[in-house]
């Protein structure tokens, strides 16, 4: 073998070693399983994002750049997208409507673009129309920068509150030591806008000079789970740690989140990234992983058609590819449940208007929870 085919072989082993974990053993398997799932599309390999139109068609994000429409068992590709920059983990990212969308027609998409110079690329969040199958009205709300050739941490979750304000969240680009804790510089940071992309008045760094007017909160890794809880109105957020030390965390105005000063997490290679794991200043996580489940995709349960899980919050696991169920009590968890055990990489979930819960498994497609008592 020449030694140039070997340096990508050594690195495959040495990156598949050094984030090998031990299996998780707090999590519990349910006594019955009181739904069957259903396919409802199929071959999608990497089903980012995806929300449900009033028409009751589904719009769904291939990561590669792709965005689909599906509706009465037909797929259609969208044409006029922007140009997406497809490298490691980015690509076409998530999916949002307007609140108003019946009325006002505006879909929000997260992405990775090269826009603005420079070598590779960052998270870039727009908003567009829907015309005869194609993007209409497109604007570019915001960019982060600089763009970089990593392929990893771009975020991306897309979130609308009940005030109507959009948050979005942008990894740390794989650049720790200088994004999160760094609030005149992007990526490692939770952000807020108006629908127009307006930066609102009473962000909390409005006033900071040089600051990132549109951050919400800061200290963050690779958020990739974003919802509203909804009773309370909060914002939820999970984080991918590194060896460990996945979060969740209710995102607060102004909150450093501590990334990485505090973590409880290791390098993949198995050393210390620091000693801290709480800090005056900064917020613990309401959960935390350890080993790591690699999470991506969160949705509370707010309807009737799981009446034993209502209030209940869903998340997806990457790495040991099962959908888990959390019971939160009091902010705490209190139950953990492993669902689609084995079924593929869970990267979204999505509670739809019809009450039924949707899962986009990679290399899959998206299925439906079907109670039996249906």
């Amino acid at each position: 073998m020449k030694k140039s085919a070997l340096i990508p072989y050594f690195f495959v082993v040495m990156l598949t070693t050094s984030c090998a974990q031990n299996k998780d053993n707090s999590i519990n398997l349910p006594k019955t399983i009181d739904f069957t799932t259903e396919e409802v599309v199929s071959n999608i390999q990497n089903p980012w994002g995806m929300v449900f139109l009033p028409n009751g068609g589904m719009l769904i994000t291939e990561k590669a750049g792709k965005l689909l429409h599906f509706k009465e068992g037909k797929t259609i590709e969208i044409d006029n997208l922007p140009n997406i920059y497809v490298r490691g983990q980015g690509g076409l990212l998530d999916l949002e409507l307007h609140p108003n969308y019946k009325n006002n027609g505006w879909l929000y998409l997260s992405y990775s673009s090269n826009d603005g110079g420079g070598k590779g690329g960052n998270t870039t969040i727009m908003r567009a129309k829907l015309s005869n199958n194609k993007l209409v009205e497109k604007k570019v709300l915001y960019k982060a920068v600089p763009n970089t050739t990593k392929g990893q941490h771009f975020g991306s979750r897309l979130e609308f509150d009940n005030e109507g304000y959009l948050y979005f969240s942008v990894g740390d680009r794989g650049n720790r030591d200088v994004n999160p804790q760094d609030i005149t510089k992007d990526g490692g940071k939770i952000y807020r806008l108006h629908d127009d992309g307006r930066i609102p008045k009473d962000n909390p760094f409005v006033s900071k000079s040089g600051a990132k007017t549109a951050v919400y909160s800061y200290g963050h890794r690779n958020p990739q789970g974003l919802t509203i809880h909804p009773e309370t109105g909060l914002l939820w957020e999970h984080e991918h740690g590194p060896r460990g030390g996945d979060e969740i965390n209710i995102v607060e105005k102004g909150k450093n989140y501590g990334w990485p000063i505090i973590t409880y997490g290791i390098n993949y290679s198995g050393t210390k990234i620091t000693d801290e794991t709480s800090k005056p200043g900064m917020e613990q996580p309401i959960y935390q992983w350890t080993p790591s489940i690699g999470p991506s995709g969160m949705t509370f349960i707010s309807s009737n058609e799981y009446p034993k899980w209502k209030g209940n919050l869903l998340v997806g696991s990457l790495a040991f590819q099962y959908l888990e169920r959390l019971v939160i009590e009091n902010n705490k968890v209190t139950y953990r449940e492993k669902l689609l055990d084995g079924m593929g990489r869970v990267r979204n979930i999505r509670q739809a208007p019809d009450g039924f819960i949707y899962v986009g498994i990679e290399g899959k497609g998206i299925y439906k929870l079907v109670p039996k008592n249906q």
